[in-house]
């Protein structure tokens, strides 16, 4: 199936519509009327939303009725689109990590692993600037931020 520009401004515009709505929902939960001579707290937001969606409404519209040849290309060839997974599954994979070993161990696992594929680095580089980067990381948000990350079973065996 061939995903041309169309579709997916279509596709994103019925996101953004929904987002919106929800917006505007939830704001009306908090209220979107003057509260003793002042703007509730959904006020302000209950509008955004509904710019949100009106504007989801134009892009939408824009897009079915574009006659332009750009509307009907190829959204993305398949040999450009390797190459976002090729730095999209690592993220994941990444991300994924921090539940399990929490954010130190996986951002060493993460840099390592593009230092050496996609940076071709040596071994010494390679393990040196994620080790002093994880290390350098650790110190300024464990101890000078007093900001606890994610830890991972090596952080709760080294004591942390």
């Amino acid at each position: 199936m061939r995903i041309s520009y169309r579709m997916i401004d279509i596709a994103m515009a019925v996101l953004m519509f929904a987002i919106g709505v929800a917006v505007m929902v939830e704001s009306d939960h908090l209220g979107i009327d003057w509260v003793k001579g002042s703007p509730g707290s959904g006020y302000f937001p209950f509008r955004i939303g509904a710019v949100i969606s009106l504007a989801s409404i134009g892009i939408a519209i824009q897009s079915l009725f574009s006659g332009s040849r750009e509307a009907k290309e190829p959204f993305v060839q398949w040999s450009r689109f390797k190459l976002v997974l090729a730095v999209l599954i690592p993220i994941a994979m990444y991300v994924l990590g921090i539940n399990f070993v929490g954010i130190y161990v996986s951002s060493f696992v993460f840099m390592i692993g593009f230092m050496k594929l996609a940076g071709k680095f040596n071994w010494l580089m390679t393990l040196a600037v994620s080790g002093a980067t994880v290390l350098t990381l650790f110190w300024l948000f464990e101890f000078e931020f007093l900001v606890p990350l994610p830890k991972g079973p090596l952080e709760a065996l080294l004591g942390y």
